[in-house]
């Protein structure tokens, strides 16, 4: 800014020469200077008062104001440059994105809640949510005064589901608080009245049971719940991400108890750890200050299943269950169970009906849940391993079926390769195979079927030919294995008897002449 003394000498030079690039020539400065000096002395001292510049985004103002109130201030420029442009609006898309963020913050100004920090008391509030990643259900619960962190993973976010995991943070934590707060879940949700959430029956009746009161969040205000938010995503960053759990991406199961088991070592280790909002231990200020203030655990967890699935055991020892086949031991065939699933695994029990094997209650078996059209088959309901292949058993009927049949193993097996080999002249060789027993013994017969079972000969002609052979019948070995030959018995010789002498008398005894090699 310009001193008296300047402003004084640029008027005196600007009436002397009368031009603005003169004055400013003679008090070396610029004509805007000289300008801005004369016009504030013209005008008696007084700045004066600049001139308002058009925007190009005048003539739709009004539309962005009146579609800003209407979203709520939510609406992007975005979505409405195309109805600006419609109404006339010919600028950058730039220049608009600036009246569209005006018109906002001059919006959430005046429409602010004035929202105030929550105030948590201890034992008061256990605040709940859901969250997803890749497929994995992850339940998050929070105790607000400790925070004290509860997660576990599910397949789902059905109303059993979200039941059990709240029963079983119960039981984690060791205690019930009075109040557990939840957005508007529909598997919690029966009704909305007057923007009132009215709760299922099923958790109506959880609450009596564990003596708690349900409460619901305002609708489409995820912040009053925000404290569990929070824990979502920092178990998503921090469990998920961080422990590379199996997420069940191309197409592989998910192992829940492996995920579970994590979660487990997770909750425990950030218990133990400083919560940064608090400055403590939540697992510590559970134990010392909030878990007397809880309320008691009934002494049984209720049933939170829905009504009970009966099945009868058909003959093929299996129940049937979202259209797959579940085994269970074939001393249940005939009778009724139940089953229960949890989760991604599905129980059978017993329901003690007449003529049952056990009790009510009792554990049949246990299955990892598959998709319709698949079998989940545990061999030791069937006493062992399933074989390699098909055993179809010889059931012989008419008299010479039933004597060859009688000869024992050797005997079926010659008779299932010849079947298999399609042999026509099967059924017609048995009595000329049973009279080439009576004549050659049962035991050559016996062999002679082994070695044509071992060289693939089906024919009565060809069990003829191995018992005319007889011992004299080749013995072929695989390549590789030792070949056993009985040789001839001799007489052997000393080695004195081949002792050369150079004279005619008799050696004298241990002296020997000559070269006996």
């Amino acid at each position: 800014m310009k001193s008296a003394r300047e402003r004084m000498d640029i008027i005196s030079a600007y009436r002397e020469v009368g031009s603005y690039r003169g004055a400013a020539a003679i008090c070396a400065t610029s004509p805007k200077t000289v300008r801005r000096v004369i016009e504030r002395h013209e005008a008696g001292g007084v700045v004066p008062q600049r001139k308002p510049r058009s925007r190009n985004y005048e003539s739709v103002a009004e539309l962005v104001a009146g579609r800003v109130a209407k979203t709520k201030g939510r609406i992007s420029a975005k979505r409405l440059l195309p109805e600006a442009r419609a109404a006339g609006y010919e600028g950058s898309a730039r220049n608009f994105r600036r009246l569209v963020a005006d018109v906002k913050a001059d919006w959430r100004r005046d429409h602010h809640r004035g929202r105030r920090p929550a105030v948590w008391s201890p034992g008061e509030h256990l605040v709940i949510d859901w969250g997803v990643i890749a497929g994995l259900h992850v339940f998050c619960a929070v105790l607000a005064w400790s925070r004290v962190r509860f997660v576990r993973f599910a397949v789902d976010e059905r109303a059993e589901t979200t039941l059990s995991m709240l029963a079983e943070c119960f039981e984690t934590i060791g205690g019930v608080p009075k109040v557990v707060l939840a957005d508007r879940m529909g598997c919690l949700k029966a009704a909305v009245v007057a923007d009132r959430v009215v709760p299922t029956a099923d958790y109506v009746r959880l609450a009596s049971h564990y003596r708690f009161r349900p409460d619901f969040c305002q609708g489409e205000d995820p912040e009053s719940k925000g404290i569990v938010e929070n824990l979502v995503g920092y178990a998503k960053r921090d469990l998920i991400i961080g422990c590379d759990l199996d997420t069940g991406a191309d197409d592989r199961p998910v192992d829940l108890a492996a995920a579970n088991e994590a979660a487990r070592r997770w909750c425990a280790e950030v218990n133990a750890a400083i919560h940064t909002e608090i400055a403590a231990v939540p697992a510590l200020r559970l134990a010392e200050h909030e878990l007397a203030v809880l309320g008691g655990l009934p002494s049984l967890r209720p049933r939170i299943t829905g009504p009970a699935v009966i099945r009868k055991v058909d003959r093929l020892s299996c129940v049937r269950f979202g259209s797959a086949r579940y085994s269970v031991p074939t001393t249940a065939i005939g009778s009724r169970v139940e089953v229960r699933t949890h989760a991604d695994r599905l129980t059978i029990l017993s329901t003690g009906s007449p003529g049952g094997v056990v009790g009510a209650g009792v554990v049949l078996a246990e299955h990892r849940l598959v998709g319709p059209g698949e079998a989940s088959v545990i061999d030791a309901h069937y006493g062992g391993p399933r074989p390699e292949r098909p055993v179809r058993a010889v059931r012989p009927k008419t008299a010479d079926e039933k004597a060859f049949c009688a000869l024992g193993p050797v005997a079926q097996c010659f008779l299932t390769g010849a079947a298999a080999a399609g042999s026509a002249r099967l059924g017609s060789e048995l009595g000329e195979l049973l009279a080439l027993g009576q004549a050659h013994g049962e035991q050559a017969l016996l062999d002679a079927l082994a070695r044509a079972s071992a060289f693939r000969r089906w024919r009565a002609e060809d069990i003829r030919s191995i018992l005319a052979a007889g011992a004299a019948a080749p013995r072929p070995r695989l390549a590789g294995e030792a070949l056993v030959v009985e040789l001839p018995a001799v007489s052997t010789r000393s080695l004195a008897d081949y002792a050369v002498f150079t004279d005619t008398a008799t050696p004298t005894a241990g002296r020997v002449e000559g070269d006996a090699s």
